[in-house]
């Protein structure tokens, strides 16, 4: 008689390892054996055996290489649902047994868009540092990848500026969030006093990419002044941009974090533009409805405590 899935599932599942799932798993996530390893921290080979031997256990293959590209099978997609909920429910049950503690420990998952790359490695360090039996993991990511993983609710905790009125979370502002317009040291405008927005609206600027939150502030504030800016290019990072500017291509309006070093080393400078610096903020979310772990609720309360001075002492920017 031939199994129904549940009974597939079943079978695999009692003769598969934990780790074949885990290994099994990240390999799934990344389609790369190489990027697993490295995730997992195990050589490439070791990867490669072990799902060779869950391969075995189910009986068929559970990918198939095309080229260079790895893709699930059938039997792989019904296996990769199955892993995440066995491996997302173990994480449950660690969570739950750390909450009946009460203890700061565990699993702590975190995605930030990219620009919070510059100062959220500091303060979630930190964070560690006085609770050592804490496992974070951070992913950056652009803003519409964040936003997918809001939706499908697939961190604990989210970092982010502007936060978009039509999704369902709660947020807790926690570091201001300083927008500043620069420009390479010999730009014409460097050494003017007073600088109008009239002025800036006919440089060129060089942009994130469309739906980026910190253009969508600067778009906006230009707007409310009946003003627009000249996108003069689109580049996918801050650090892309930084490039730009320095290499005379435009000017930009980036956040005052992103900016430390390429000022203290007067690469680039900060133009006296009226009603600039621009000051928002950071802001920490999570899913409403979303049953946070001991790990989540202390480290909104250590941003919302101690992410602005903690900020200021490490990476300090003067204007």
């Amino acid at each position: 008689m031939p199994y129904s899935d549940y009974e597939f599932e079943e079978e695999i599942m009692i003769h598969a390892t934990l780790q074949q799932l885990r290994l099994f798993e990240a390999v799934a996530r990344h389609k790369s054996f190489t990027r697993a390893a490295e995730e997992i921290h195990l050589s490439q080979p070791a990867v490669s055996i072990q799902v060779k031997r869950l391969e075995e256990n189910v009986g068929l293959a559970l990918f198939e290489q095309v080229g260079k590209k790895i893709s699930l099978t059938e039997a792989g997609r019904e296996l990769y649902d199955a892993s995440k909920d066995v491996l997302g429910r173990l994480v449950e049950l660690e969570d739950s047994i750390d909450s009946l503690r009460g203890e700061v420990a565990g699993s702590l998952h975190v995605t930030a868009v990219t620009s919070a790359k510059y100062f959220l490695p500091h303060l979630l360090g930190a964070f560690q540092r006085r609770y050592p039996d804490l496992e974070p993991k951070l992913m950056v990511a652009n803003r519409a990848s964040l936003l997918e993983r809001v939706a499908d609710n697939e961190d604990d905790l989210y970092v982010m500026g502007h936060v978009p009125p039509d999704i369902d979370v709660e947020e807790y502002p926690f570091l201001e969030n300083i927008i500043v317009v620069v420009a390479s040291p010999d730009h014409p405008l460097a050494k003017k006093r007073k600088i109008t927005l009239e002025q800036l609206s006919k440089e060129r600027f060089l942009v994130r990419e469309s739906g980026s939150g910190n253009r969508k502030v600067v778009e906006e504030y230009f707007q409310e002044h009946g003003y627009a800016i000249n996108p003069y290019m689109e580049l996918g990072s801050a650090e892309a941009i930084k490039q730009g500017v320095m290499a005379g291509l435009g000017i930009s309006a980036l956040s005052l974090h992103n900016l430390r070093l390429e000022i203290a080393a007067g690469q680039i400078v900060v133009l006296k533009v009226e009603g600039f610096p621009l000051r928002r903020r950071w802001n920490v979310v999570h899913r409403k409805g979303k049953r946070l772990s001991p790990a989540a609720l202390g480290f909104i309360e250590f941003l919302q405590k101690e992410g602005q001075s903690l900020v200021n002492e490490v990476l300090p920017v003067k204007i």
